[in-house]
């Protein structure tokens, strides 16, 4: 039995066009436009002609994606969104399961259509994929020692610690800009993370506030906190496609927005993070981090 806690070219030319040239180079625009529209639906046909989305996330990720204790049906906030958005799209879901680091590299290999799991939109991850409007939004807090907050008063007191995460995570690259260095997990129950923290074999874990509040309120006996003082890098989560389909992502987006405009959103926020709407902006006073390449 498995009991998920918490635990992301241009071508340029120039060609002298008489009259008969420039009827060629029209019809070979259209083509070309044409050849861009077919890459954008192939993704949205396939699901399609299959009938099915398949969708990876990582399944022990409370409570995005997890599996409750003398359960083996797979649930979370993630999970319970991407069943409603397969079902008001008319698909059957099947959902794949991978450690956070093998998610993305997934999607590129063809073997799953889209990932759920708390993945972040960032700069760098859109150079490569197709994010869908954001279905929640939060921030970055720090589960540090009980007794001592690990030694951490400052954001600048990373450098030099150990840090508990997946290695191509957000949160790993920002304990790496701080200085801190990152021992990374495969896809393991996240209260490994936190007994690490508590013994001293890593100094704090960063990820996200919801994630990390309920965790903690799930393993109290674990001597760890959140650092009371320390919010920062406001983020969004999103459903995570393809680079080139922009059908799909056009489907998913229209499905989410009604599921916002309706209710749906809140409703399943509320059940899975203890009365609290995760869909909308959070109030709190959150610090960005300056020069963060993501």
């Amino acid at each position: 039995m498995r009991k998920g806690l918490l635990l992301i070219f241009i071508l340029m030319f120039s060609v002298v066009l008489d009259a008969c040239g420039a009827d060629k180079g029209e019809e070979g625009s259209t083509e070309n436009s044409k050849s861009a529209e077919q890459t954008s639906d192939s993704k949205w046909s396939e699901i399609q002609e299959a009938g099915e989305i398949v969708v990876g996330t990582s399944g022990t990720l409370y409570p995005a994606s997890f599996y409750p204790e003398n359960s083996d049906k797979l649930t979370g906030y993630d999970v319970e969104i991407m069943r409603e958005v397969a079902k008001r799209l008319g698909l059957e879901v099947s959902f794949e399961e991978y450690g956070v680091d093998g998610l993305l590299s997934a999607i590129k290999s063809g073997r799953i259509d889209v990932v759920i799991n708390d993945m972040e939109v960032t700069e760098n991850r859109k150079k490569e994929f197709a994010f869908s409007d954001p279905y929640k939004y939060s921030y970055s807090t720090m589960i540090v020692r009980e007794s001592d907050l690990s030694g951490i008063e400052t954001l600048e007191d990373l450098e030099g610690k150990k840090h508990g995460g997946g290695a191509t995570t957000v949160f790993s690259k920002i304990a790496a800009h701080f200085g801190a260095e990152t021992k990374t997990y495969g896809n393991v129950a996240n209260d490994v993370y936190l007994r690490d923290v508590a013994n001293g074999r890593t100094d704090f874990i960063i990820n996200d506030y919801y994630l990390q509040t309920l965790a903690l309120k799930a393993l109290p006996e674990i001597p760890v906190k959140l650092h009371p003082d320390l919010k920062f890098h406001p983020t969004e989560s999103a459903i995570v496609m393809p680079k080139d389909a922009s059908t799909l992502k056009k489907k998913i987006d229209e499905t989410l927005n009604e599921m916002r405009k309706d209710g749906t959103l809140t409703k399943i926020s509320k059940e899975f993070f203890g009365g609290k709407d995760a869909s909308k902006k959070p109030e709190a006073d959150v610090k960005e981090i300056e020069g963060l390449d993501l």
